[in-house]
């Protein structure tokens, strides 16, 4: 199984002397699996989740009048952020590395589609490349962030997972679409057929606490992409970026931005599949089967922990 860190691998000790007790099946034990599963993806949103609330917050409190501009206190924050989740071994070095590609990544995309008016910046401070704050990176970071733990923190596994060189090819042309079709022809209808042609077979395997789980792959795509459009519905509120119809004041983001989201999780994917490689259920006592050798219900996850 894939290893927690030794700070979650802590966590993991401490939740299992309350939680082996619990019953093994009847309702008490489906709330059970059901608040776990609750707490380890606000686990796996911790980075995103304190990135939110810390743009929520500039935008209730943050004084207009400030020597310093909310948007370099963003990025202050967002780094500190980042600082404290390497420092407290909530993210290790290997993570680390496919987030800074998330952020870098993001960040030339950002570049572009403010050049090309698809959204806007309150042009303030100093911590920015043209119009693009630098914080914006870290928005993209967050989703490498969540994707990564929510890897281990599931132990996720994947049945007839396709091959990484077609999904590699797949999300490269994801991500020149963002850029060529705003000259050319859209393609992401057909990439999204695409989408649904190679990863249509996949089955995601998880484990939550005793059960393992399935749920085809391109389900999982359209949940994750549907709580980043609601993230992003506070962040425009908060007036973190606008789209240009919300210049003249703000509405709900289209749910045209959810095929795009969904587009982004492929590349998502693709890159953290990179540091994970997809391993398929029932290897090493994994999620495919829900016992051990010796018939008993595993832990949460046993490996050692990543130091």
């Amino acid at each position: 199984m894939r290893s927690f860190t030794s700070v979650e691998r802590r966590i993991d000790e401490r939740a299992h002397r309350l939680l082996d007790r619990a019953p093994a099946d009847g309702i008490r034990s489906r709330l059970l699996e059901f608040a776990v599963f609750g707490l380890k993806q606000a686990w796996a949103c911790i980075f995103g989740a304190a990135l939110l609330a810390v743009i929520l917050a500039a935008r209730l409190w943050y004084p207009d009048d400030a020597a310093l501009a909310r948007n370099d206190f963003l990025t202050l924050a967002a780094v500190a952020i980042q600082i404290l989740m390497v420092a407290t071994r909530l993210e290790t070095a290997r993570e680390l590395r496919v987030i800074v590609l998330f952020h870098l990544v993001g960040t030339v995309m950002e570049l572009f589609k403010t050049d090309v008016g698809s959204w806007t910046y309150e042009a303030e401070g100093f911590l920015r490349i043209g119009s693009v704050p630098l914080f914006s990176g870290f928005m993209y970071a967050a989703v490498g962030s969540y994707m990564v733990r929510v890897f281990r923190l599931f132990d996720l596994r994947f049945a007839d997972y396709p091959r990484r060189w077609v999904t590699a090819i797949l999300a490269a042309a994801i991500y020149a679409n963002f850029f060529t079709h705003h000259y050319i022809f859209d393609a992401r209808w057909f990439l999204l057929a695409a989408v649904v042609v190679i990863f249509g077979r996949c089955l995601m395997h998880f484990r939550v606490f005793r059960r393992p789980f399935r749920m085809p792959l391109v389900v999982a795509f359209l949940l994750v992409a549907l709580f980043i459009w609601i993230a992003e519905n506070i962040a425009t509120w908060s007036g973190a970026w606008l789209y240009p119809s919300q210049l003249d004041g703000w509405h709900m983001v289209s749910l045209d931005k959810l095929v795009s989201w969904f587009l982004l999780m492929i590349i998502s994917v693709v890159l953290v599949a990179w540091v994970y490689q997809p391993s398929p259920p029932g290897e090493d006592g994994d999620a495919g089967d829900g016992t051990t050798e010796a018939g008993e219900s595993p832990a949460i996850t046993a490996a050692p922990a990543e130091r």
